[in-house]
C-alpha cells in the first residue's frame, strides 16, 4: 500500500520521483532514479542545493496507491507543526552510488519542532483488525531514548486514541514503556500507550540490535497474532524476536490507517534515526517473502564504496570487481587493499543461503584476486559480499550461465 524510499527504486520498473528537496529560496524540485528500478540520482540534488540550504519536503509513494509523505502537521505534541528533514545531513554510499537518507532529529524537548512526516488521508492501508506488514531500513547507529522514531500506520487525527490505535515499527534505546534484553536498541511495536518488545514489558527474547544498517519488521494478523523481526541490512538473514500473542488490551487492534515516519502517533517528536526506506502491505507477509526483502535488501549493498557515512569510517577496499568469465568456468573477485585487514569474501543465493566462502583470513595491502569454480554451484543470480575488519564493504550481483 505504500513503498517510499529515498535511496532506490523499490520496484524493478519504477523509474519515476522518489523524493522532492526545496531550496532556501521555498523552490523544489523532484529527486528520480539513475535508471529505472535504480538508484537515486543524488546529482540532481548536489546541483540543485549547491551553495543554499535544502530540505526533503515530499517522500512519494512509489507504488499505485500515492500514499506520499509530507511534514507531519499540528498535533497533540506538535503545537506548530513538524519541520522537513535536513537534505544532506544522512549521505552514505549504496553499492557505490552516493545517496541520501532521511535524518529525523528530536525537538529535545524543546519549543522547537523536531523533524516528521505524515499522511492523515491513505489509501487502502489496513484499519481495525486487518492484518499489514510493515519494513524499514535505518541507521544502527543514530537513534535515542525517546519518543518516537516510527514508520508505520497511526491514528488520521494526530491525537493518541488509545490503545491499539496504532502499528509501527520502533528503533531505539526507550524503556519507558517497554524494552528488551541488553541495552538496546531494539526493533519493537508501537502499539500506541506503549513500545512493545514481545507482550510483557519486559521481553528478553528481544535481543539488543547492534548493526551499522538495520532491518527492522513488524507485522500485525487479525486474530490477536503478531511478530517483529530484525536483522543486518548489509548480511545474514532476518531473526524473529517475537511471535505470539499481542499484550493485554491490544486485541482487537484499532488501527486506523495514517502512515507516519520519525514521530509518534500524536505527534511526539523527541525521537531520533535516519530511515533510508520502507513498505506497508495489506496481509499477514510469509516469513518467505520477508526472507527475500531480506535478500534484496543485503544485496542493495548499503556501505558498500563508502566515502561518507553515518559513522565517518573511511574505506580500506578499492578497485573491487566481480565477473563470470564462461571461458574459465569460474567467478572471478579483484580487490584491492589500502592496508593490511582481515577479509571475508563470500557468495549466496537469492534465497540468502551462503554456497560458498572464496575468502577468510587476513590479507596485506595491495592487489588480490579470489575465485569461484563455477561448476560447483549451479546456473542463477548469485550475491557476492565483501566483509572488511568485520563490516560489509561491498556487493555485486553476478549471473552464472553455464
Amino acid at each position: 500500500m505504500a513503498a517510499h524510499s529515498t535511496v532506490r527504486a523499490l520496484y524493478g520498473s519504477y523509474s519515476g520521483s522518489l523524493y522532492q528537496v526545496r531550496n532556501a529560496a521555498n523552490q523544489t524540485k523532484d529527486i528520480g532514479v539513475l535508471t529505472t528500478g535504480g538508484y537515486a540520482n543524488s546529482a540532481a540534488q548536489d546541483s540543485f542545493c549547491a551553495k543554499t540550504t535544502c530540505t526533503i519536503s515530499k517522500i512519494y509513494d512509489q507504488s499505485p496507491k500515492g500514499n506520499h509523505l509530507t511534514v507531519a502537521p499540528r498535533g497533540t505534541w506538535l503545537a506548530n507543526g513538524a519541520k522537513e528533514s535536513n537534505a544532506t545531513q544522512a549521505k552514505i554510499e549504496v553499492d557505490g552510488h552516493a545517496v541520501y537518507g532521511v535524518y529525523i532529529a528530536g525537538s529535545g524537548f524543546t519549543s522547537n519542532p523536531g523533524n516528521g512526516y505524515r499522511n492523515n488521508a491513505t489509501k487502502g492501508v489496513a484499519t481495525g483488525d486487518q492484518p499489514e506488514g510493515l519494513y524499514m531500513v535505518a541507521s544502527g547507529t543514530h537513534y535515542n531514548q525517546w519518543c518516537c522514531f516510527d514508520y508505520g500506520n497511526a491514528e488520521t487525527n494526530d491525537t493518541d486514541d488509545g490503545a491499539a490505535t496504532m502499528e509501527a515499527i520502533f528503533f531505539g534505546n526507550s524503556t519507558q514503556w517497554g524494552h528488551g534484553s541488553g541495552a538496546g536498541p531494539w526493533v519493537m511495536g508501537d502499539l500506541e500507550n506503549g513500545l512493545w518488545a514481545g507482550n510483557i514489558t519486559s521481553y528478553t527474547g528481544n535481543t539488543t540490535v547492534t548493526y551499522s544498517y538495520v532491518t527492522a519488521m513488524v507485522k500485525g494478523n487479525s486474530g490477536n497474532s503478531w511478530a517483529i523481526k530484525a536483522g543486518n541490512a548489509q548480511s545474514g538473514s532476518l531473526k524473529t524476536m517475537y511471535n505470539g500473542v499481542r499484550p493485554s488490551g491490544y486485541s482487537p487492534m484499532k488501527k486506523q490507517g495514517a502512515i507516519l515516519l520519525g514521530i509518534g502517533g500524536d505527534d511526539s517528536n523527541n525521537g531520533e534515526g535516519t530511515f533510508f526506506e520502507g513498505a506497508v502491505t495489506t496481509g499477514f507477509p510469509q516469513d518467505s517473502t520477508e526472507n527475500q526483502i531480506q535478500t534484496n535488501i543485503v544485496q542493495a549493498g548499503y556501505g558498500s564504496n563508502v566515502t561518507t557515512s553515518l559513522s565517518g569510517q573511511a574505506p580500506t577496499v578499492s578497485t573491487t570487481s566481480a565477473r563470470y568469465d564462461p571461458a574459465n568456468g569460474a567467478v572471478i573477485v579483484n580487490y584491492g587493499l589500502d592496508n593490511s585487514s582481515t577479509v571475508q569474501v563470500r557468495v549466496f543465493d537469492m534465497q540468502g543461503r551462503e554456497v560458498a566462502t572464496l575468502v577468510n583470513d587476513m590479507v596485506p595491502a595491495g592487489q588480490h584476486m579470489a575465485s569461484l569454480k563455477a561448476k560447483s554451484v549451479h546456473s542463477g543470480i548469485y550475491s557476492v559480499v565483501m566483509e572488511i575488519d568485520g563490516s560489509v564493504t561491498w556487493s555485486r550481483n553476478i549471473v552464472l550461465n553455464r
